[in-house]
């Protein structure tokens, strides 16, 4: 039986993970903490630790799972780059799945944009709306980010050169080049994501609404089974869904 921990046990996303947990037969709970906690106090409760903090806590957990080879599975956004590089470093020494978002049905949609943009992008002006609960506090979200980062990278396009987050102040045509992001924050929204692909004449659109936070607590219980037996390494849920 595989013990998972799970951090930030008394906020909405780490409830729902404990819920999955219970809900699977093949996993068990371990421990749970919450901020204050010491993960060192409890390194022979569980084999895989999922993590859906801020990156700060994620980078602490990190630092212990690497240094006791314990694997992990992390669906914390708002990384910089050198948290970013940190992150792949402790992934030479441990298996790690990342993922912005970790929604089998988000992952589909990747799949079909990476699809859509090699087929119409290079015809399209595109551009991302994603909106969330007011709680959430990056933006654009994770999952906006990497559906651009795919559409970019099927265009051969630089995300950080073609991306525009905001059109106020600028007097000119829209540029074809580039992939535009609008971010909308309000209520209880729990997660939901459009690219558009606006051509002459026709319209493609593909979306995906979340309208739980288990789908996200699943995904990862998935993501923390699939790892059992892997090498140390940086997978995404591309990898664990065979989408890759």
């Amino acid at each position: 039986m595989i013990k998972i921990a799970v951090t930030g046990a008394s906020g909405r996303m780490g409830q729902t993970i404990i819920e999955a947990i219970n809900q699977n037969e093949c996993v068990e709970l371990g421990v749970a903490f919450d901020k204050g906690d010491d993960l060192n106090d409890a390194l022979d409760k569980f084999d895989v630790l999922i993590d859906f903090t801020r990156p700060a806590a994620t980078l602490k957990y990190l630092e212990i799972c690497e240094r006791s080879g314990k694997k992990m599975v992390i669906g914390t956004t708002g990384f910089n780059d050198d948290e970013l590089q940190v992150l792949t470093e402790a992934s030479q020494q441990i298996p790690i799945v990342f993922a912005p978002n970790m929604s089998v049905g988000v992952n589909l949609s990747l799949k079909l944009l990476e699809l859509a943009s090699r087929v119409i992008g290079n015809e399209s002006d595109i551009e991302i709306v994603e909106a969330h609960h007011r709680h959430k506090v990056d933006a654009p979200s994770g999952t906006a980010l990497k559906m651009g980062e795919v559409v970019a990278n099927a265009l051969g396009r630089d995300l950080s050169k073609c991306a525009v987050y905001g059109r106020e102040g600028i007097e000119k045509p829209r540029d074809r080049e580039t992939i535009g992001f609008s971010t909308i924050r309000g209520g209880d929204v729990v997660g939901e994501h459009t690219v558009s692909f606006f051509m002459e004449g026709e319209r493609v659109e593909i979306t995906h609404k979340a309208s739980s936070r288990m789908t996200f607590a699943n995904g990862a219980v998935r993501a923390s089974r699939w790892l059992q037996g892997k090498s140390a390494g940086m997978y995404s849920m591309q990898d664990v869904l065979e989408l890759s």
